[in-house]
């Protein structure tokens, strides 16, 4: 009688993971990842027809990936927020400022293969500190079924500030959620 082999266990591997600003060069290869993550999780909801322009973004005012042993597995940007966006109209309602105070989280995604190693966490507090770096707050909205992405968002200490209808196109709106970051993790504007 033979025996079963031993359970395999999974090991994670302890790569060095860096975040820094994107470059025009690292477009083709966050489309790859981009790829990947829609193929797993469905986001972006609707492919873009040109993904790297969807990436690029004309309203960024920043973007970053991440990198786990030297390639990159990770994007977030940060935008400014328009008169569409549902999140920083409930933000400036709830604190009493202007919608022109905060900015949208955008465009977050790790690749399948390189989750487990915090790097969404640290993307949003890279973010976070950027939106602090230039005097907004930043706030961000996620499809409602996208159970996975609000996780992240929950554990990551984002306070939940309701949910909204959001306009994409005549033909499709969808129910968002939307979120701040958590106290503390913006740093005061200087005075």
């Amino acid at each position: 009688m033979s025996q079963d082999p031993a359970p395999r266990t999974r090991t994670r591997i302890s790569a060095p993971t860096s975040i820094r600003p994107r470059q025009a060069a690292d477009l083709a290869v966050c489309v790859e990842v981009l790829a990947q993550v829609h193929a797993a999780d469905g986001y972006p909801t609707n492919w873009p027809d040109r993904p790297a322009d969807w990436l690029a973004g004309s309203s960024f005012t920043g973007a970053w990936v991440a990198e786990l042993g030297g390639r990159v597995v990770g994007h977030v940007a940060l935008c400014r927020s328009t008169a569409d966006d549902v999140a920083p109209a409930l933000w400036s309602g709830r604190e009493g400022v202007a919608v022109e105070e905060t900015a949208v989280v955008s465009r977050l995604f790790v690749a399948p293969g390189a989750r487990g190693h915090g790097i969404g966490a640290r993307l949003l507090a890279r973010v976070a500190a950027e939106a602090g770096e230039l005097g907004v707050y930043p706030v961000l909205d996620v499809v409602e079924s996208d159970t996975s992405a609000t996780a992240l968002y929950e554990r990551a200490g984002w306070q939940f500030l309701g949910t909204g209808r959001q306009r994409w196109s005549p033909q499709q709106t969808v129910t968002v959620r939307c979120y701040a970051a958590p106290e503390g993790a913006v740093p005061p504007t200087p005075s």
